[in-house]
C-alpha cells in the first residue's frame, strides 16, 4: 500500500501446515481434533437417526448417539513457527466424496484405528497410499485399553513398514499432541531427503 508506514513481516508470520484426521466411523476423530485443539473446535456433528438404521454399522460402538456429518476443524501450534490446521473427516462410507476436496493441500494425515473394529480404517489407509499422502496410523484406546502392540496391529492392517504405529488416547491431549509431532517429524524427514 503506497504511502503506508504499516510495515509487514512476513518471515514473523508461522507456517501453516493442513493435516487430515482420518479413519472409520466411530473411531473417535472428532474426540482427538477436540483434545488437542488450541480453539474451540468447529464440528459438524448430527445425532444419528432412524435413517442410518440398516446403513451405519454400530457393531462395537452401540452407544455412539452424533455422527460427523462435513468435518471438524481444529488448530494447535506446535511451535512459535508451526501451526498445524486439523481437519477431521467423516467416517461413513456415504461421506467419503468429500474427502478428495477435504485432501486438497493437505501435507499429511493421521489414521485413526480402532482395535475393535480394525477393518473400519482400511479405507482411509488405501486413499492415502493411492494419492502419495504421507500418514501415521494411530491406534486409540478406547476405554485406555491397547490389547495388541503396534507390530501386530501393522501386521493385521498390512502397513507398510516406513509407516509409523502409534499407541494414543484421542481423549488425551498430551497422546495425540505426541502423533502429530510424529507426523510432522516424518514429515521434516522425508523433506530433507528429498
Amino acid at each position: 500500500m503506497a504511502g503506508s508506514d504499516v510495515a509487514t513481516d512476513a518471515s514473523s508470520a508461522p507456517d501453516t501446515v493442513k493435516i487430515l484426521i482420518a479413519g472409520g466411523f466411530g473411531v473417535g476423530k472428532t474426540t482427538m481434533v477436540g483434545s488437542v485443539s488450541e480453539i474451540v473446535p468447529l464440528r459438524t456433528e448430527e445425532p444419528l437417526t432412524m435413517a442410518g438404521l440398516g446403513i451405519d454399522d454400530l457393531d462395537g460402538i452401540e452407544e455412539k448417539r452424533a455422527t460427523t456429518v462435513a468435518l471438524d476443524f481444529g488448530r494447535i501450534t506446535i511451535s512459535r513457527d508451526l501451526v498445524l490446521y486439523l481437519f477431521g473427516t467423516p467416517g461413513q462410507q456415504r461421506f467419503w466424496f468429500m474427502w478428495n476436496d477435504l485432501a486438497l493441500g493437505a501435507l499429511g494425515a493421521v489414521v485413526l484405528v480402532d482395535v475393535r473394529r480394525p477393518e473400519s480404517s482400511f479405507a482411509a489407509i488405501d486413499f492415502f497410499e493411492r494419492r502419495g499422502i504421507p500418514f501415521v496410523v494411530g491406534v486409540n484406546g478406547f476405554h485406555g485399553a491397547h490389547p495388541y502392540p503396534p507390530e501386530d496391529i501393522r501386521d493385521a492392517l498390512a502397513v507398510p513398514e516406513h509407516v509409523q504405529v502409534l499407541l494414543c488416547d484421542a481423549r488425551e491431549r498430551q497422546s495425540c499432541r505426541d502423533v502429530l509431532i510424529a507426523l510432522i517429524d516424518q514429515l521434516i524427514a522425508t523433506a530433507v531427503q528429498a
